[in-house]
């Protein structure tokens, strides 16, 4: 089969490689129809996340069912089906607590309380590299997907793949970090990023009754794609954090967002200084988007992380963090406990998700897609590919 295969940083190919096989009684075997680049996939594509070995990337992906496992009890040869993008029992401590991301039986080689670096990670995410469990992603013509019985949705018949396809990640990523900013009503909602993510979280700040909505980026091209497909405010990252700061300052009469919103994580663009800060603390990337939204919410508001922060950080401001009195949330988004909430969103048409699409290339085009996507160049926002073409 065609594959996209990382093979170190700023190279990935389409390669030819073996078609996956039932490996255990509750696998399926999925005929890749749709399949889309996530953001947080650059993040391997830069070598910020390492990945040693190569490995099929992807977790954004759908398809037809191939083969099912003889324990598999709800779907059968023929469902066309979407696939959160955690691994997940279904089964354990976490799961059992609509945690998924922290699943206790999908990542045994590298899972642990800790929370560390390079060891004791969280559960396993489909084509996220050996610390996240090593299952090759659907960035592929077929991918094996394991816990079927857990994971995978059938999607209705009047839905179009495109339509569908985000409920694997981006959607609900979006929708979690409104979800943890305890959105009810009447609030206003910061959201730095206005990448696919960030872009959800705006769709999904107005499904929960937000009266305001804001998006920040530094790329003006990403704000206008905000701003056309999800009606919100938009400022422009240029200066630095402290004008973008006083402008959602000036919009709160004084206060600051009820929430804010961080789908940027730790690789932000970023000066010279910004970078030789990282390597004097020894760090991956930067805190500065973080840290902007810890100034840009108000006192007693949330703040929710849904960009991936993978290592420590010098200077946190704890301080901030006590005085303002403010609730830190952040992690993997919890897909399986909101997908199908969401699925009936998209079905009763009360939000549309395939607006975000800038590009739709063949796989063989991976390389090519990645560049423009890591690049923001071409107008990328979201690439979707079709494995078959």
């Amino acid at each position: 089969m065609k594959a996209a295969v990382i093979h170190g940083p700023g190279s990935i190919k389409c390669d030819t490689i073996d078609d996956p096989k039932i490996q255990n009684p509750d696998d399926i075997i999925l005929k890749v129809t749709t399949t889309a680049i996530c953001g947080s996939d650059l993040h391997i594509y830069s070598g910020g996340i390492p990945q040693p070995r190569p490995m099929v990337l992807g977790h954004e992906f759908m398809g037809i069912i191939e083969e099912v496992g003889k324990n598999v009890t709800h779907l059968k040869v023929g469902d066309r089906v979407v696939v959160p993008f955690p691994v997940a029992c279904g089964s354990c401590f976490f799961c059992n607590h609509e945690l998924p991301g922290h699943c206790e039986h999908s990542n045994p080689e590298h899972y642990g309380p800790e929370g560390g670096l390079l060891t004791e990670k969280g559960g396993a995410l489909f084509g996220y590299t050996d610390l996240y469990g090593g299952y090759d992603g659907g960035q592929a013509q077929y991918v094996r997907v394991p816990y079927a019985n857990f994971g995978p949705r059938v999607v209705p018949d009047n839905l179009t793949d495109e339509q569908a396809l985000f409920l694997t990640d981006i959607f609900p990523t979006g929708y979690t970090g409104i979800d943890w900013g305890e959105v009810k009503g009447g609030e206003t909602v910061a959201i730095f990023g206005s990448g696919p993510v960030g872009i959800m979280a705006a769709k999904s700040a107005w499904l929960r009754g937000a009266a305001r909505v804001i998006v920040v980026d530094t790329v003006q091209y990403r704000l206008d794609k905000a701003k056309a497909a999800a009606g919100c405010d938009t400022i422009l990252w240029t200066d630095g954090p402290k004008d973008v700061v006083a402008q959602i300052r000036d919009l709160t009469q004084g206060r600051g967002a009820d929430v804010c919103v961080d789908a940027v994580g730790f690789e932000p663009d970023r000066n010279f200084m910004d970078r030789a800060k990282a390597v004097l603390n020894l760090e991956k990337g930067s805190v500065k988007v973080l840290e902007a939204c810890m100034s840009a919410v108000r006192r007693g508001g949330i703040v929710s992380v849904l960009g991936v922060y993978p290592t420590t950080y010098d200077n946190f401001p704890v301080g901030q963090f006590f005085d303002k009195g403010i609730i830190l949330k952040g992690g993997q988004a919890p897909a399986h406990k909101h997908i199908d909430k969401l699925l009936g969103y998209v079905t009763e048409g009360k939000v549309v998700l395939d607006d975000i699409i800038t590009h739709r290339l063949p796989l063989t085009e991976i390389s090519h897609a990645y560049d423009i996507f890591n690049k923001k160049e071409d107008g990328c926002v979201k690439v979707v590919l079709d494995p078959w073409a």
